[in-house]
């Protein structure tokens, strides 16, 4: 029987550009495994499995759409409320799904990275792309609206995996920096899901950004949810296209995100396996 060695040479990189994209590229199967994981642990041993990727953004739209639609009156646009929100709801489930699991990749496997090599870039990059299929799932739900609702699916639509990944990159870059804080400060892991919450509000989620003040765009495009969700709106409902200012606030801003992300990252790596 012929045994194939392995040699494992490790270097000490000096740029913290060097992502070694040749070992992600190596370890690939085990961030089929990550993703696998926490697809099945997260529906393990409930009665209704996967109906939650319906659900949740089911029952939120129906709460936004009785409180900010029926009685608060929040204007749409043109368009029907329920479709409006859930246009916004899914892209942002999928950020917020992303960016809160991120927080504890790295703590919760604390036993791989003290005892075995593999990028540790793999365990938050697991908690981006899991969540994708609920998004895809729950797109179901989306289109079912619209056309009840009557919206035509237009070629506009082809532009959306764009929008998806405009979110995947932003996400990436908060879930770097997120999972890699939170190895040394705990408190981070508490602090997220409701930054979360704050920062959904922040975002033109149940209401449309012509109710942001002119003069507060350019400020508010800073978010760069703002370009992903006003993206997405123009991708399925038809609506006029996304400012531009807007558009280059929020790709601007989610470019800074990922390049901080991954430069705190490798800063912090080392010394994952002292802290964890």
């Amino acid at each position: 029987m012929t045994y194939h060695k392995r040699k494992l040479i490790i270097e000490r990189r000096n740029s913290l550009w060097d992502l070694d994209w040749a070992s992600i590229w190596e370890y690939r199967e085990l961030l089929y495994l990550l993703i696998w994981r926490d697809i099945k642990v997260r529906y393990k041993q409930t009665a209704i499995g996967m109906t939650w990727v319906v659900l949740q953004p089911l029952i939120t739209m129906l709460i936004f759409t009785t409180i900010f639609g029926y009685m608060v009156k929040v204007p749409s646009d043109g368009v029907w409320y329920p479709v409006f929100t859930l246009a916004a709801l899914l892209p942002w489930m999928y950020f917020s799904q992303a960016i809160i699991r991120s927080g504890s990749s790295l703590v919760s496997n604390a036993g791989m990275i003290s005892k075995i090599y593999f990028p540790r870039l793999l365990l938050p990059l697991a908690t981006v792309v899991a969540p994708l299929v609920d998004f895809t799932l729950s797109l179901v739900l989306l289109f079912g609206l619209m056309a009840y609702a009557g919206i035509p699916i237009t070629w506009k639509v082809l532009s959306l995996p764009a929008f998806i990944l405009l979110a995947m990159l932003t996400a990436t870059g908060l879930s770097l920096f997120i999972s890699a804080i939170n190895v040394r400060y705990r408190d981070v892991g508490h602090a997220t899901p409701f930054l979360i919450q704050v920062w959904m509000f922040i975002s033109p989620i149940v209401y449309p950004v012509s109710l942001v003040p002119e003069q507060w765009r350019l400020l508010y495009s800073l978010n760069p949810m703002v370009g992903v969700i006003e993206g997405f709106r123009w991708a399925l409902l038809g609506k006029t296209a996304p400012d531009l200012m807007l558009m280059a606030g929020s790709c601007v801003m989610l470019f800074g995100v990922l390049i901080a992300g991954v430069v705190y990252f490798r800063q912090m790596e080392r010394q994952f396996a002292d802290f964890i």
